[in-house]
Parts: structure tokens; sequence; C-alpha cells
């Protein structure tokens, strides 16, 4: 799978004290939506700022397609929106993606193409000033694309918008994914990562607590819901079991949070063999965001 971007042992440190990104590591691969996700101050935008050279590192490496590239040459391959559009406002939306055509050397005709991206191609001869700001918002994501970039990196793609702003934004993203750009996005909302990334990477105070598949971080071993008559001795002898992580009683009933795999009837069976007959079990998955509470909270 070709990389993209690599990112080694990344740190930033401000005025000596403030530890933004501590030692970060991960990979971005050709033809994925990546989502970097964060409470706001988790590191999330000072490591897009760093890899698209606008903050400066304090140590450790990134390089760009796999480094065969320096950095100036692929960035011009980035498509990038990290600070809200900055268009002229009494321009149309024409006129303003003509003009940034004209400065990064870009055909005209890329104009008319990414304005039927997103869906603001009826809109063209409307000036900027006049659009809401989910259609501000659309036609950066245009600008950022003219280029036809291999990586498209959004930061909060959707701060302040509507929910209807929210889902075009969204929809989006997961269209201009399926033509084949690679998207990096950095977001505080579990649900964004949730319905448009295929892989994560979760930040807290600059430190890295996990990074992989979407799918991988809901695959979790979840949990069991227990109950029996004596809930003392229930959980005394659940605690015993290796499979078992942690146990917290919740609303009367034994939560069962596990740390290898453990099927419901070898649960059972287990706690009958130890005279413990149950009176409810269920087996229960941990929704995405339960997982990054519960990441988020252990560190």
């Amino acid at each position: 799978m070709e990389k993209i971007l690599t990112i080694q042992n990344l740190n930033k440190v401000y005025n000596k004290r403030v530890h933004a990104v501590k030692n970060l590591s991960f990979e971005i691969h050709k033809g994925n939506v990546y989502g970097i996700l964060g409470p706001n101050g988790s590191g999330k935008s000072t490591t897009l700022g760093i890899v698209l050279n606008v903050v400066n590192k304090t140590s450790g490496h990134y390089k760009w397609f796999d480094g065969a590239i320096q950095t100036h040459d692929a960035l011009k391959k980035v498509g990038a929106i990290i600070e809200r559009p900055n268009f002229y406002p009494y321009m149309t939306a024409e006129e303003n993606l003509q003009l940034v055509c004209k400065i990064k050397n870009i055909p005209f005709a890329k104009v008319a193409e990414k304005l039927e991206l997103v869906g603001l191609l009826e809109r063209k001869k409307d000036k900027f000033r006049t659009y809401s700001l989910g259609m501000k918002q659309r036609l950066a994501i245009a600008s950022a694309l003219l280029n036809d970039p291999e990586i498209l990196i959004l930061d909060e793609p959707t701060n302040g918008l509507d929910p209807q702003g929210i889902r075009q934004i969204r929809d989006l993203i997961k269209i201009i994914a399926v033509q084949g750009t690679t998207i990096l996005l950095a977001s505080h909302l579990l649900d964004e990562v949730e319905k448009v990334c295929t892989h994560v990477v979760v930040l807290r105070k600059g430190e890295m607590l996990y990074q992989g598949s979407v799918d991988g971080m809901l695959s979790n071993e979840g949990f069991f819901e227990i109950q029996a008559n004596n809930m003392g001795q229930l959980q005394e002898v659940v605690q015993s079991h290796t499979a078992v992580e942690k146990t917290e009683i919740v609303d009367q009933k034994l939560l069962v949070y596990l740390k290898e795999p453990l099927p419901a009837e070898a649960l059972n069976q287990y706690l009958f063999h130890h005279q413990i007959v149950l009176s409810h079990l269920v087996k229960r998955k941990l929704s995405l965001e339960e997982q990054f509470l519960q990441l988020t909270n252990n560190h």
C-alpha cells in the first residue's frame, strides 16, 4: 500500500512548557479516510500544521510520499483547509476559484468541474458574501481540490455548521474518497469519525492512545451484563477468571469487561461450576463513544 505520509517520533513544545505533541508516530496510506480524533487541546491542529510546514516541529521526522520528493514539492500534491475559508466577499464563487487557478497555475476548466463536485455549480455567479457557512466550506473544499491533490487535509470541517450543512460536508467527504483521494481530517466529534473515516488516530494531550481501523476499534471484546442473587459473591468469582479485565456494579447489574475473547456459554458454565446461577446475562459491544471514553479515562 502506497505511503502518502509517514510521521515518526514527532514532538512540539511551546514556550518550554506546553508539550502539544508527544512522540507521535503513524502512517497515512493511499485511498483511506483517516481521522485524528481528540478533544480540543489534544494536538490535532498542531500535528497538521507541522506536516503542512506552517508550524515548526521541536523534534522528530515526517516525510511525504515515502521521502521521494522534498516537502516543498510534495505540498503541491496536497490540498488543505486548516482555517476558515478566506475568499473575496464581493467576488463570485467562480471568480474566487479562477483567482486561485491563476496563483497556482491551474487551468480554468477545473473551476466548473470542482463546483459541480461540491454542488455549487448553479450558484457560481453568486457573490461569496451571499453564501451560507456550509456553502462557504464547500467552496473551500472545491478550492483545495482544484489541483487534483493526492490527499485532502481538513481541520474540523463541520465546525459551526447546522445539521444540514454537517450532512452535506460528510456526504461530500465520502464522494471525494470514493473518487480515490486520500483524506486526513481532524475532529473532536466521534460521530464524524465513525461515519466518514476508515482509520483513526486517537490523541489526548498530545499523546496517541490508539491507531488503527475504525472497525478494529469497534470490534473490541465487549462486555457482559450479569446478575445473580448474591452479587458480592458473583463479582468475586467473576474477577478470578483469566479473561476478565475489570468489573463494576451499575444499576444492580455487574458489568464484566474482557481482555480476551470469552463466549457467553463459557462464562455461564464457569459460574455454574462455582455454584452461581445467573438470572440475567447479556453480551454487549462498546460503542465508539464508550471505547473513546474508556481510552481517555484510562490515561
